[in-house]
């Protein structure tokens, strides 16, 4: 099936947050288009969706592309804001950053699918550190992660970058971005250095497996 224009008309949709952009939802609808229209196999995980703004777009193009009966879609969140941060995180820009900024409840998160009549995805509450294996799905065709944090990006990377299918996409929210730093150094120091595969677009690093 051709689905010519279809990111471009999803973007008509509402955005629900100030905390990303139409170009940020633009490069990870693009993203996960390219791995769906290659039939790169497995499911689709968000680490950190906040009220839901990336999440009910991820939603609207598997729906868009008959995707949602044949792949199960992951959403993981504290739900009670931003962590502590750590030594790697600490920049001047970043001061505004402080642990229990950007709340949002898993109730005001459901709310909002239900109000764009969405199917939800797969919810997982809790902090990174504390998921396991088995709440991550075998295989993961696409991943996001907005984890704000050195910490957060390094233990969602741990439990992704082993699932991943070949052909797969990694998306790193806050690549690049001076008040958060840590999105950097826990790239870097996963991967021994910066990935060969690595491109960088919009404050977002893009990883092709």
């Amino acid at each position: 099936m051709i689905h010519t224009n279809l990111v471009s008309s999803l973007l008509k949709q509402p955005v629900i947050s100030d905390q990303v952009s139409l170009d940020d939802i633009r490069l990870v609808l693009t993203n996960l288009q390219h791995v769906v229209e290659n039939q790169v196999p497995g499911d689709v995980v968000e680490f950190g969706c906040y009220v839901g703004t990336t999440s009910l777009f991820i939603r609207r193009l598997l729906d868009a592309m008959g995707e949602s009966s044949k792949r199960a879609f992951y959403a993981y969140d504290s739900f009670q804001g931003l962590p502590p941060k750590t030594r790697q995180d600490q920049s001047i820009a970043g001061e505004a950053f402080k642990a229990g900024e950007l709340v949002a409840s898993k109730k005001d998160f459901m709310r909002q699918f239900r109000a764009a009549h969405l199917q939800p995805p797969i919810v997982h509450k809790g902090w990174f550190g504390d998921l396991t294996d088995k709440d991550v799905p075998e295989q993961i065709a696409f991943a996001f992660l907005d984890g704000d944090f050195y910490q957060s990006i390094m233990d969602s990377l741990k439990l992704v970058w082993p699932r991943m299918s070949q052909g797969g996409v990694v998306l790193i929210d806050d690549y690049g971005r001076e008040a958060l730093p840590g999105v950097n150094r826990a790239v870097h120091d996963f991967f021994g250095g910066q990935p060969p595969a690595l491109r960088h677009e919009h404050n977002i690093a893009i990883i092709a497996t």
